[in-house]
């Protein structure tokens, strides 16, 4: 999400019918977390109390039902962003062919989307890859791999990316992000400046009133970005900054729950703050929550985060924007309260909208954004993310 960004999966059952797809410390790699409080969670990689444990937990978590890898950033100076991208690497598991032994068993199906945003002069575009995996680590099924540390996908243009495929790799230091297709391709380094972010309670995050209903979601602020992007044969090679969300769960969306708002926002001073609000489909909040941390030696010392419960964050729609392709309705400026302050968030291009029902059986709107203080200054760039507007989503 988001809420972790991010992850939705959603439709899976009803488009592939086949598979029927039902703020603290980090703890150090040597770190023993608590036994699951259960029979039932020993088969699943989610409950209060896991001690999360890196880089272990940068890699993929085989006993949850759904997991995503996601990052987002722009280019350009703070004064004049002339780019954004985004791309995601979901899993979900199946549920099916538990029992069978062959290497060509679809136990996962793997998918990724990724987007480019020209700001001058406008234009979007969005590219997106279905595969299947075994989920045998360093084995590929369909042409994916989930490694440690690693996401890969073949499926992408001759001569780019990692064998014209889409990869996402952690070498210790970066992420190394490479993506492919439909007019389009991303080729950058997101190196890391600040420790990472547990959200949540030590990376156990809420999303409603049922403790089943949560996921654990780290967030990796303040990235440096350097790289390459291209859009309908234009290419740019700039820098610029990012977020990188990782979020594994088994269940997050609570009852009544038709999609979610969230926000994950750099602010130039090199705070980070979070928000997510989900949503009825009356357009009221079921839960909400989020974080700030501040910059300056706060971050850079991995301090404390301010983690917002679920009454203290609120957000409030402002101007409208139609898709001419699905005719959602997006609230593209908001005003958004919480113990990190209030400030207003505003869409650096309206038509940022992403139709995934090719792979994940959704839309929604993904979108590079600025944060604005109470004065109307710029005090950050992020992305929105907007789902549930076009159809309430299935995960």
């Amino acid at each position: 999400m988001h809420p972790g960004r991010r992850r939705w999966l959603l439709q899976l059952g009803a488009q592939l019918g086949a598979f029927g797809v039902a703020g603290s410390g980090v703890a150090p790699a040597t770190a023993a977390g608590p036994a699951p409080p259960s029979a039932q969670a020993l088969a699943t990689d989610v409950w209060p109390g896991r001690v999360l444990r890196f880089p272990e937990d940068h890699g993929a978590h085989l006993g949850s039902r759904t997991e995503w890898w996601y990052a987002t950033g722009w280019m350009g100076t703070e004064a004049a962003p002339t780019h954004g991208f985004q791309i995601t690497f979901f899993r979900s598991r199946t549920g099916l062919a538990a029992n069978n032994t062959s290497r060509f068993a679809a136990r996962h199906l793997l998918f990724a989307h990724a987007a480019v945003t020209a700001l001058a002069p406008t234009a979007h575009g969005h590219s997106q890859r279905l595969v299947r995996w075994n989920g045998s680590p360093g084995a590929a099924t369909g042409h994916a791999a989930v490694g440690r540390g690693e996401v890969q996908m073949a499926g992408g243009e001759a001569g780019e990316g990692r064998a014209g495929g889409w990869r996402m790799h952690d070498d210790g230091q970066a992420w190394r992000v490479q993506a492919a297709g439909d007019g389009l391709a991303m080729d950058v380094a997101l190196t890391r400046t600040q420790p990472l972010l547990l959200q949540g309670d030590a990376g156990f995050s809420r999303k409603g009133p049922e403790v089943r209903h949560a996921s654990h979601y780290y967030s990796e602020p303040q990235l440096a970005v350097s790289g390459s992007l291209r859009l309908a044969g234009r290419e740019v090679r700039s820098t610029g900054r990012a977020w990188m969300d990782h979020e594994w769960s088994e269940e997050i969306l609570a009852d009544g729950a038709i999609g979610w708002d969230w926000i994950g926002m750099n602010l130039f001073d090199g705070s980070a703050l979070t928000a997510f609000e989900l949503r009825r489909a009356d357009g009221s909040a079921l839960w909400a929550g989020g974080s700030f941390r501040a910059g300056g030696a706060v971050a850079a010392a991995g301090g404390p985060a301010r983690i917002f419960a679920a009454d203290e964050v609120r957000f409030t729609p402002g101007r409208l924007w139609r898709s001419p392709s699905t005719g959602a309705r997006y609230p593209v400026e908001w005003q958004v309260q919480s113990p990190g302050g209030v400030f207003r968030v505003r869409a650096l291009a309206d038509a940022q909208e992403l139709d995934s029902r090719a792979t994940s059986g959704t839309v929604y709107w993904e979108g590079l954004s600025e944060l604005l203080n109470a004065q109307g200054q710029r005090v950050g760039l992020g992305y929105l993310e907007m789902t549930g507007y076009a159809s309430a989503l299935r995960i």
